[in-house]
Order: C-alpha cells, then sequence, then structure tokens
C-alpha cells in the first residue's frame, strides 16, 4: 500500500503517474511532503524500492497551469548547458501539471550560512552568476525586465504593505514621491548590462549538495535583467544579513571576475556599488509588498517574520544615497516620517 506522510492530500493520478514514470509497483512506493516555496507550487519526496537496489528518492512537483511550468523545463535546460548545477529532469507532464525532478536534499545554502560556511559556499555562489552572465541572450527567448515590470513590482509596496499591512490611507501616501523614486530605480535598472537573471537567487533556493557542488532551483522566473539584480538577491538576502564590508569584498570579487565583455571598460567599482545598491532598494521595496501579499491574500503569516530585515535593507539604501539623489530624498523623508512610525508599531517590527 502506498504511504503518503504529512497531512498532504496526494492526488491518486500523481501517485499513478509516479508509479508508471519509475516503473516501480505503486505498493512500493512511500511520498512525503516537503516544505514548499511562496507559490501554488506542492512538492513531494518519493521513495522507491525495489528487491534487488537500494531505495532512491525523487521530487514529484504538483504544479498548476496558472505557473510557468514550460518556462522552468526551457529555463532548466539552458543554465544545465551552462554548466550550472540544476535537477535533472526524470519526466514531465505538463497537462496534468506534473513533474519528477532529482532530489537535492534538504541541505539549504541558508543553514550552511548559519555555521559558518560562507567562505565554502559564496565563491561558488559567485561562480554560477558569472556563468550566468556568460550565457549568450541570442541563445534565450527569456522576457526582458523592462519597465513595465519593474514598476508593477514595485506597485506592490503602497498596495500591500503600505495600504493593507501597515493601514495607511490613500492620503498618506505621497503619489508623486512614490513616482519620482519609481524613475529614478527603473533608469539605474534599465541602464545596467543585461544579462540572464535567475531573479530570486538567494539562500533558500541554493541547495549545498553532497558532492561539495551548489546547486539552484526555483529558477522559473528568470528574465534578461540587469547585471546586479542576482548579486542583490545573494549579498543582500532578505534571510540573513552581513555586514557591509563583508558584503563590498563580496561584491568586488564578483566585480573582478566578470566576463571581460560583461561592463564597458569605463564602468569604476564605484558605479557598479551605486547600481548595486539602488538594485537592491527595488529588490525590497517590492518584497516588502511580496510579503504582505503572502501574508494577507495567500494566508502565509511566517513571511512577516522576514519585513524586519527587508525594512532595514530599505533605511540603509535610503540613507547612503538620500542627499545625492534628490529623487530618492523626499521619498526617504516620507518613508522615515510616516512608514516608519506604522511599521514600528506592528507585533513582527524589530528596529533596524
Amino acid at each position: 500500500m502506498t504511504s503518503v506522510a504529512g497531512q498532504a492530500q496526494v492526488s491518486a493520478e500523481l501517485l499513478a503517474w509516479v508509479a508508471g514514470v519509475t516503473q516501480q509497483n505503486r505498493t512500493a512506493l512511500s511520498v512525503t511532503l516537503v516544505a514548499g516555496d511562496a507559490s501554488p507550487r506542492r512538492y513531494f519526496r518519493v521513495r522507491t524500492h525495489a528487491d534487488s537496489e537500494a531505495a532512491s528518492s525523487l521530487i514529484a512537483v504538483i504544479s498548476p497551469p496558472t505557473e510557468k511550468n514550460k518556462a522552468f523545463l526551457a529555463i532548466r535546460d539552458l543554465l544545465q548547458a551552462t554548466g550550472i548545477r540544476v535537477p535533472n529532469l526524470v519526466s514531465a507532464d505538463l497537462d496534468a501539471g506534473f513533474l519528477l525532478l532529482e532530489d537535492f536534499g534538504d541541505a539549504l545554502l541558508l543553514d550552511a550560512l548559519e555555521q559558518d560556511g560562507a567562505p565554502q559556499w559564496y565563491p561558488q555562489a559567485l561562480q554560477i552568476l558569472r556563468q550566468q552572465c556568460s550565457i549568450d541572450l541570442q541563445d534565450t527567448d527569456l522576457p526582458p525586465y523592462d519597465e513595465v515590470l519593474l514598476v508593477q513590482e514595485m506597485d506592490l509596496f503602497p498596495k500591500w504593505f503600505v495600504g493593507d499591512l501597515l493601514g495607511l490611507g490613500e492620503k498618506e501616501i505621497e503619489q508623486s514621491h512614490l513616482h519620482d523614486l519609481w524613475a529614478c530605480l527603473v533608469k539605474n535598472a534599465v541602464t545596467q548590462p543585461q544579462v540572464v537573471v535567475h531573479r530570486d537567487f538567494h539562500s533558500r533556493n541554493l541547495m549545498c549538495l553532497d558532492d561539495g557542488a551548489l546547486g539552484v532551483i526555483d529558477f522559473q522566473d528568470a528574465v534578461i535583467g540587469p547585471i546586479t539584480y542576482d548579486l542583490v538577491s545573494l549579498l543582500k538576502d532578505c534571510y540573513i544579513v552581513w555586514p557591509r564590508d563583508t558584503q563590498l569584498g563580496w561584491l568586488r570579487q564578483a566585480f573582478d571576475n566578470l566576463p571581460d565583455d560583461a561592463v564597458a571598460d569605463d564602468v569604476a567599482f564605484t558605479d557598479f556599488v551605486k547600481w548595486f545598491d539602488l538594485m537592491g532598494l527595488q529588490r525590497h521595496i517590492k518584497v516588502l509588498g511580496i510579503f504582505s501579499r503572502l501574508c494577507l491574500r495567500d494566508e502565509k503569516p511566517q513571511y512577516l517574520h522576514d519585513l524586519p530585515t527587508v525594512l532595514a535593507y530599505v533605511v540603509d539604501a535610503l540613507n547612503l544615497y538620500r542627499d545625492h539623489e534628490p529623487r530618492l530624498a523626499a521619498f526617504a523623508e516620507w518613508f522615515e516620517d510616516v512608514v516608519m512610525p506604522r511599521a514600528a508599531l506592528q507585533p513582527w517590527f524589530r528596529a533596524p
């Protein structure tokens, strides 16, 4: 009899499909729910057993048609062809929304970093990003990370974080300040060199594999976008914080090891740092909206725990550049005088 651990209701169709793909008798299958991500996808660890073989493990995914299943497979192929470790594909039924993938295990990079594993794993992560930068854009049909998408993302901030989570009314939201900052951040993003961007390259989407390699998951939202975006996701991670000097040390390593044609010769490291910081401001403003939406709409309140870290990144970036970027200064003053006092009243708040 097939066993299903946890509270998950696994469809008979998935079990039958997995059994057929693995060529195992269904009575020899066990399926265990694996902690999921922020999407509607559900992940299951499938263990197959044969009398003459040791048990093996795969990851079965129920991924609704609303998800980017074709994009996931196409990007998987693209990254794997570049030498990046992504899960091998065993089988896929896109009509049913089923995927069967190599099991990368449970060792998140985040757990290793919390155990002082950064010197071992960050060089590999930076090398992966260098490999991504080397991908010929002619070989992809990825969508652009353009002005429309950048603004759509930042617009989540006034709706979900400022309005719905903090409860500030329309009269308290200074639309002109938002408009000016959005324009500044969009210009910063679209004028950078454009490369393949994972778009969520952080410590919960990187896996420490048994052979010492770093594996990459959750790449279905990849785009052609700013060269500093994934560096922001990694070095200004929403789930772990590094001192500024440490952060900039890794950024310097990344800059010095970029492919020869990645940036123009006249781009100094100080220019790159500014690209990086303003790109981080765009990402973290977006994330404030996304984490709030995950709580309020998707009933995933655990993301509120990470809001103080994201707020601290926003405050730091505003303080770094408010005296040098006129379009940022008014937003910074409003954020400090209106948003932060209301945020400080929330039960999840921790002072930056």
